[in-house]
């Protein structure tokens, strides 16, 4: 599976570099480049009511970069806040499944939640949001075990409990889908 990762407004480029490292570890053969061109955040998509982005109106723009970069797979990255209708927020969205996902830093970042800053916890969250929507783009629910990367994060705290990998159900559907793909 190829993966392109893109940066959406401004990123923080060693965030997006460790998403990258470990969405090669996660998904077994897969590669993942990060796109030289960044998409401007969709103005658009800004409801001044909420003073948050519409995941969904996003996630749809970024399906163009799908046939310019030659992924199988795109992950939006932004630090914008985002929602979904019914949701007070969303750390991601993704089309399950399918070839695009998007995931927001913004409330990822200890600091948002009155804490000190924290380079490794935001590192990690990062992470684990992108593994979680990546998983999504294969077909994969959200899971029960709360300990799965696959486990639905309601709060920071569901994203701090679960590890940073797939439960012995989850990741034997993981290896069966990457089999699957079509080969380039």
């Amino acid at each position: 599976m190829r993966i392109a990762i893109l940066r959406i407004g401004s990123v923080d480029t060693d965030v997006v570099e460790s998403i990258q490292r470990e969405l090669c570890d996660k998904f077994p053969g897969t590669t993942c480049e990060i796109l030289e061109h960044t998409m401007p955040v969709p103005q658009d998509a800004y409801n001044a009511s909420r003073h948050q982005y519409h995941s969904s109106s996003i996630l749809a723009r970024i399906q163009d970069y799908v046939e310019k970069s030659e992924a199988d797979r795109v992950l939006g990255v932004t630090e914008v806040d985002l929602y979904v209708p019914r949701l007070n927020f969303v750390f991601g969205e993704a089309q399950c499944p399918g070839r695009t996902a998007i995931i927001s830093l913004f409330r990822l970042k200890p600091e948002f939640y009155g804490r000190s800053p924290n380079r490794n916890l935001f590192v990690e969250r990062s992470v684990k949001e992108a593994v979680h929507e990546v998983g999504h783009t294969l077909g994969l629910v959200h899971c029960s075990n709360s300990a799965c990367i696959m486990f639905f994060s309601n709060s920071i705290f569901d994203t701090d409990r679960k590890k940073l990998a797939f439960c012995e159900r989850c990741y034997p559907l993981v290896l069966k889908r990457l089999k699957g793909l079509p080969r380039s």
